[in-house]
Order: C-alpha cells, then structure tokens, then sequence
C-alpha cells in the first residue's frame, strides 16, 4: 500500500493505492494541531499504517509560520559592518507609483542582529581571520532575550563557507539547545541580502518545523508505520524526512508544489506537453506554467510581495507557482466604498462556509456555487454535510440589500469576481512571461478547479480544459508518482562561449559527484539516479538571468547561446548581439522510487454517455437563466464516451461544470477533455 497525504488550509486530504486500485478521502485541517487531521483522514480510510509500504507527505506548515509570525525569536550573526544588509534590503518596490508603499520590517530587529570580526573576499580567500572573541557574551544576551534561534550569514560564504562552519561549532558549543543556521547551508549562491534573508527565514522556522515533523514522525511510528514517511518539498520532489529536517525553508511551498508536478506526470501520460496548471482549493489558487513538458524551477522566490511590500526573499529552489487568496472558502465582503470583493480572507474548515452550519456568517465561493446549482446540496462535501440553504440565501440577500440587487445576482457576483481574480493569476504565468495561453490546455484540479476551469478558460481563449482523475485530491496522487529530488545551485561566472566548454563541464561534474554522495547516504545506487543541468546566463552588463537548459552530458556552446537568446526574447520581448555570461549552475539530481502506474480504463460500447446519467437539476450557469441540466456520474464515464454542455459531471471530491457549446471526451485514464467553441 502506498499513501500520500496534503493539509490544506481547509481540507486535509489523503490518496491511497491497494492492490492497484486508487481511492481518497478528505478530513478537515486541524491547525494548529496538523496531525490530527492527518490522522482524522487516515481512520475515516480505515488504513492500518503497519501495512503501508510507502508514505508521502505535504503541508503549508512552513508558509503558514511565516505569514502568520508564529515562529521562534530569532538573532542574526554577521560580518562587521553588514548588520544593517537585513534592513537596507533592496530598492525594487512593486509598484513605484503606490504612496503607500512601506519597506518590508525585518524578522530580525536591529538590537538583535550582532556583529563579528571576520573578512573573506569573492574570491574565497580570508582576508581577516575570524575573531570568535565576545561571542560567548554576546549569545548569553542573547539567551537572556529569549532568542530561540540563530541565523548566520557571513561576507562571501558561498564561495568559502569555512568562516560560517567554524561560528556555528562556537555557538552550539556554548548553546547547545540553540537551532542554528548558516547560509550556505540553505544557499551557495551571491547576493548578500537574498541570501541573509534565506538564513533568517529558515532559522524562524526551523524549532516549529522540526518540532512538527518530529511529532508526525512519531505518531505515524506509534499507529504502526514501518518506515519513516517523505516529505514534499518546494522543489518538485520529494526527501526523507531527516534529509529536510535540517532544511525546514526547503518545505516552504511543500502543499501546493506536488499537484503541478501531478498535471508535469499526467501531461505526459496522455501526450500534453503545454499546460497551464490550476488547482483552486479552500484557502488558495495556485497556477504554473507546464511548457514543453517541463516545469519551471526559480531561486528567485519571494513571500509576501504586493502593492504596498517588496516582501521576503528566498534563495531555495521553488516550482514556479503564483498563489492568490481566492478558494473556495474565499469570503465575499463589501469594501469601504460599497463594492463587492471576495477573498483573500477564508472561512477555512471552522467555521467554513454558511452552508457548513457551524457558525460562518458571510458567504464564500462554495457557498455561490451551491446557490446557483452547480455544487449538488446532497452531496455536499462528500454527503457528511446537509448544508443549510436556507442560511446560504439569507446571507447573498444581507449583501443585496446593501448593493440594491436580489441575492441571487450578489452570488453570481462572487463568481464572476473570484473568476476574474484567477483570470489575473493565469495571466501571470503565461502572458506576462512571453506565453500565448492559447497555445496550451488548462489542466484544473482541486476542490474548486473544475468547477471554474471552462469560465477561465474562455476569457483567455484556451481550447481545452482536462480535469485529470482524482482531481480533488491530485496534489495528494502527485506525490505518489514523485522521485526524491536534490538541487545543487551554485554562483560560477564565466563566459558562455565553446572555449569554456571544458571548464563548464568540470564544475558541474563536481555538483554531480557532491550529489551521488547525498543520494548513496539516502540509500540510492547509480541505476536509479538520472540529472538535469541547467545554467543561469545574462548578456554581460546586465543584472538578471535566464535559466537554460544543457544536455545531461557534453553541451555545445553554439546551441545553448541560441537556447539562451530564445529564452531571453520570449521573456523581455528582444535579443541583442553581445556576450553572454554563466552566473550559476544548477544541477537537479533524481532518486527514483517505486511508483504504481495508472492502468487504462476498459473503453465503453459507444460513444454514447447516456450509462454516466444520474439525473438532473436545475442550475442557474448564466445570471437569470436557470435551467434543466443533465448530471452525469463520472464514475461511469468510459474511455470514448462523449457528451455536450450544459452538463454536471459529479464525482466525490470535486464538480466539473460544461458550458454550453462545450464538448467532452473522455481519454483512456477517465480524464475529462472539454473542448471550448472558438469564436
């Protein structure tokens, strides 16, 4: 038996593979509290952990630590003369023109952020040794002021770490209980600001973190577990739960990551190369761009960014993902000046939604969903809840009576509105970075995906949508089809140019032997490990780079030029005729492990859907038109099978909606492919 679990910020939701058969079930989150939701969702499957061969796991544990302050006082050690870097930060505001732009407060305040004498240049050679004279007294103040961790972050350590090895051994030698950590452990690359953030970020969340994966450890050992489970990470894989311990900022998109690499493994299964993926849970939206079957890794990945904030860098490596405050959990509201906005506040599990009956007064997507027919009232949230309608309408009519409209236009409202919101983030991913969405299918899961995907859709002109099976819980199913990953990202300047072909080669042949090392302690031989190399260029003068990829062996610097010109003008819309330089090296190494490959359903008699009807209701798709729709069992639907909106097609964890003019087919996995008219 294999398993997989993801915590949401609503729902929990567990994957399962027995005897080649796939199943789920969701649970309510429980924070603060996370295994217990876990747990909940493995008794409502009526698993015996002791049977478990495999177990992989995702949480938002870190994400939320960091947004919600909830993590340890921390102090920063760092070279004299840079304990202000945390605050000088960088000048780049998101929006030049916004008044009420405030530079983000550091996690570290300033009586905090202590100094030491020590001095190594770019180059990595010591050019003033490191003086551990005063440190002694300096962490008894700190002790004193309740720090609980130590960030250290010194001058240039990602080309020569030997200064921060030897503090570390200092400070845990007189503060053995102290978390600590130094920057090169979580970042090998330049830029002193965005690597002392990284260290400071991962050091506030390192007791927190390790404490929780200590006790998910423990109680899964307790229930019978024979094995220690993997944990996600934001990488697009998975490690062993010792592996990330030491590096909790690793796990900071640990949740949402897994079910864009689902739609990577889904996407080729069924030959679609170009996807735009989406998963719209309770809490979030979270979208990627799939291109050429390849998912996008960044270093350049940033918390809390908006108007009015710069936010929090972090150098970890990071799928590619814009998450918005918009699920189905999402509250509608009215702002000052009396219009109608939905999230990013969430009416989580408790109380949830009004239709939940526990307390939720203001109305949400879900809620807007059910209103309009499209969720179906009976088997709301799997059949455990019988929502209360009554208190659904009540609550659109409060927000009517103040915008002058019936309540059933203020739930159209909230969709079109949450719609919009995601339309944005799709855009984000694709047009904004040089993307023609209408080169690519919309693959949509989660909860809430299905249930908005053809509406995205059509605003962007996308041809198709697939909603994969288990749609509702793919970012769990992802998992299972997962290998363990290991990045290795480190600064390395030279020209990109055949003469430097050899050198090139050497330095990533480095990384590659550093990286077997980590694998073969993992438990990993040879045979299973495959890798991927990457290089960060730029024109020489510039500031930025674009990420390239090489072949796994023997580049050729003709070739990689053009890949990198091509990148670059598909990103910033030219190409110049000037020397291009490497900045970093990237090398993705993969440990692969056993998976259960997904069998191809037996194809139906006929193309005929009329086995899948389970009925019809009344479903209100366009403001003021309800009418009667067919509701198809999805369960039923067969490889072949064709059907035409308006339609419901219903499945236990999630809902597809078909519009009008829409066509769906059915491919050999039970996928649904719905074809939007082209105007």
């Amino acid at each position: 038996m294999r398993i997989a679990t993801d915590i949401g910020g609503t729902f929990t939701d567990l994957v399962y593979l027995k005897q080649g058969q796939v199943h789920a079930v969701k649970a309510d989150t429980t924070p603060p509290h996370f295994h217990l939701g876990l747990l909940d969702a493995v008794d409502k499957a009526g698993i015996d952990l002791r049977e478990v061969d495999f177990f992989a796991h995702g949480s938002t544990v870190v994400i939320n630590t960091l947004t919600e302050r909830k993590g340890v006082k921390t102090a920063l050690l760092t070279t004299a003369g840079f304990r202000d870097v945390l605050e000088i930060a960088r000048g780049n505001t998101p929006d030049i023109f916004n008044p009420r732009y405030s530079k983000p407060r550091p996690f570290v305040p300033r009586h905090l952020r202590c100094e030491v004498r020590e001095r190594i240049d770019h180059r990595g050679e010591v050019v003033v040794p490191l003086s551990l004279e005063g440190l002694a007294d300096t962490l008894d103040r700190l002790r004193v002021e309740g720090v609980g961790a130590v960030a250290i972050c010194l001058l240039h350590a990602y080309r020569n770490p030997a200064h921060e090895l030897a503090l570390k051994t200092a400070v845990l030698a007189h503060w053995p209980e102290v978390a600590v950590v130094a920057s090169h452990e979580v970042s090998r690359v330049w830029r002193e600001y965005e690597r002392c953030s990284t260290a400071v970020l991962s050091a506030y969340v390192m007791p927190s973190t390790s404490n929780y994966l200590d006790q998910l450890g423990k109680r899964l050992k307790q229930r019978g577990l024979p094995g220690a489970p993997f944990i996600m990470k934001s990488n697009g894989g998975i490690a062993p739960l010792a592996a990330v311990r030491a590096d909790p900022i690793s796990l900071v998109e640990s949740g949402p990551v897994s079910g864009i690499l689902g739609a990577q493994v889904y996407g080729a299964l069924i030959g679609e190369s170009q996807l735009i993926a989406l998963d719209i849970g309770g809490t979030t939206a979270k979208c990627s761009l799939i291109d050429q079957g390849r998912v996008t890794i960044t270093n350049d990945y940033v918390i809390e960014r908006g108007p009015t904030s710069a936010g929090y860098p972090i150098m970890t490596p990071v799928v590619d993902i814009v998450e918005i405050g918009n699920g189905g959990g999402s509250i509608a509201w009215l702002d000052e000046a009396g219009s109608l906005r939905v999230g990013p506040e969430s009416a989580g599990a408790m109380p949830g939604p009004v239709a939940y009956g526990r307390g939720g007064k203001a109305p949400t997507t879900t809620d807007a969903n059910l209103a309009t027919g499209r969720i179906n009232p009976d088997g709301f949230a799997g059949g455990t809840i019988m929502p209360d309608l009554d208190a659904v309408r009540a609550a659109f009519d409060t927000i009517g009576q103040r915008l002058e409209l019936d309540g059933m236009a203020v739930a159209h409202g909230v969709l079109q509105i949450a719609n919009a919101n995601m339309v944005n983030a799709l855009k984000l991913v694709s047009v904004n970075r040089g993307h023609d969405p209408r080169e690519f299918a919309l693959m949509a899961f989660g909860g809430g995906g299905a249930l908005h995907a053809t509406a995205l859709a059509a605003e962007l002109g996308i041809p198709k949508v697939i909603v994969p099976p288990y749609a509702g819980v793919f970012s769990a199913w992802g998992m299972l089809m997962l290998d363990v990953r290991r990045d290795a990202i480190r600064t390395h300047v030279q020209p990109l140019a055949q003469d430097g072909m050899a050198a090139l080669e050497r330095a990533f042949e480095g990384l590659r032997e550093e990286a077997e090392t980590a694998f073969r302690q993992d438990g990993f031989a040879a045979g299973q490990l495959r890798f991927e190399r990457y290089v960060d260029a730029r024109y020489v003068g510039q500031e930025h780079a674009v990420k390239v990829a090489l072949p796994e062996q023997g580049a050729d610097a003709a070739e990689a030029l053009e890949r990198f010109h091509r990148i670059h003008e598909q990103a910033y819309a030219f190409r110049l005729d000037a020397p291009v330089e490497v900045v970093g090296l990237h090398l993705a190494g993969f440990g692969a492990v056993p998976k259960s490959p997904m069998a191809p359903l037996p194809a139906a008699v006929g193309p005929s859907a009329i086995a899948a009807l389970a009925g019809e209701r009344m479903v209100e798709l366009l403001p003021g038109q309800p009418e009667t729709t067919p509701v198809y069992a999805r369960a039923r639907l067969l490889p072949g099978m064709e059907l035409h909106g308006p339609a419901i097609i219903e499945e236990a964890t999630t809902t597809t909606v078909v519009g009008r003019g829409e066509r769906v087919e059915i491919d050999r996995f039970g996928g649904l492919h719905i074809h939007l008219p082209q105007l």
